[in-house]
């Protein structure tokens, strides 16, 4: 798929699908491409638009920090540069930050929004882990890096599944083999965004039909951040998964792409 122009950038995007547009906003340091398993099950029904966040992919990766406000911006020009006046969203960790300030910032050009494990602000913990990350990428090997947020988004169970637990080491060689690997720089720019993101006491004025999701176990983001999100914005239903941690939508799976898919058939 192409690059497009938008808010000073170009933005790489996917789609699979069609009907309805469906916007896929993926977490910091993930590329568009991650959605693939859940784009299978929603495209029939809706047009899956997967882009590379700035700063990762194949998105441009401008020096210095992001924001929330940026990343919602870019999207706007996204959706413009597509001809796509109104869309509903999926925003995963960051791109539920992105999500929230589309919604504030843009509310004419989104129909409804799925926010998986968001926050709306940052306590010490959250931003010492964003902080870490960075650390621990300059520090690391690819395949070490990559380990190492395996142990922060999958639950015990799921390492305890002999096929999950061969996914994980699959995921570690395919860092390590990665042609366009995300520079430590633009980890660190994302990573600002994610810190600096606070909204809490503005989600109250977004009217937005939500679903606010995600894991009981999430030692990344944990339940707190979720639950204050769900409870602050007016218009909100929230499931929130047993056993299951930053990474709920895979170790759920076979719960979340159909759960996710009739909510946004009737939003």
């Amino acid at each position: 798929m192409p690059l497009l122009p938008t808010n000073g950038i170009r933005m790489h995007y996917e789609e699979q699908g069609s009907g309805d547009p469906l916007i896929m906003i993926m977490g910091i340091t993930a590329p568009g491409a991650v959605w693939e398993a859940h784009a299978e099950a929603w495209s029939p029904s809706f047009r899956c638009i997967m882009p590379d966040n700035r700063g990762v992919g194949e998105s441009d990766k401008p020096a210095g920090d992001y924001s929330s406000e940026m990343f919602a911006d870019d999207y706007v020009g996204l959706m413009d540069a597509l001809s796509i006046e109104k869309a509903r969203i999926v925003g995963v960790s960051m791109g539920s930050i992105i999500a929230q300030q589309l919604m504030l910032r843009h509310p004419e050009r989104v129909q409804s929004a799925v926010l998986m494990c968001p926050w709306a602000r940052c306590d010490r913990y959250a931003k010492s882990v964003f902080k870490h990350m960075g650390d621990c990428k300059a520090s690391l090997s690819a395949a070490d890096f990559m380990e190492w947020i395996q142990l922060l988004i999958f639950t015990k169970p799921f390492w305890d599944n002999d096929e999950c637990y061969q996914s994980l080491l699959d995921g570690r060689n395919d860092a390590t083999a990665a042609e366009n690997p995300q520079p430590l720089q633009a980890l660190r720019s994302q990573a600002a965004a994610c810190i600096n993101h606070d909204v809490y006491d503005q989600l109250g004025n977004i009217p937005h039909p939500c679903l606010v999701t995600g894991g009981r176990n999430d030692i990344f983001t944990p339940l707190w951040m979720g639950e204050e999100v769900a409870k602050a914005l007016p218009n909100c239903e929230s499931h929130f998964y047993d056993n299951a941690g930053h990474a709920f939508h895979w170790e759920a799976m076979e719960d979340f792409n159909p759960r996710v898919l009739n909510w946004l058939q009737a939003h």
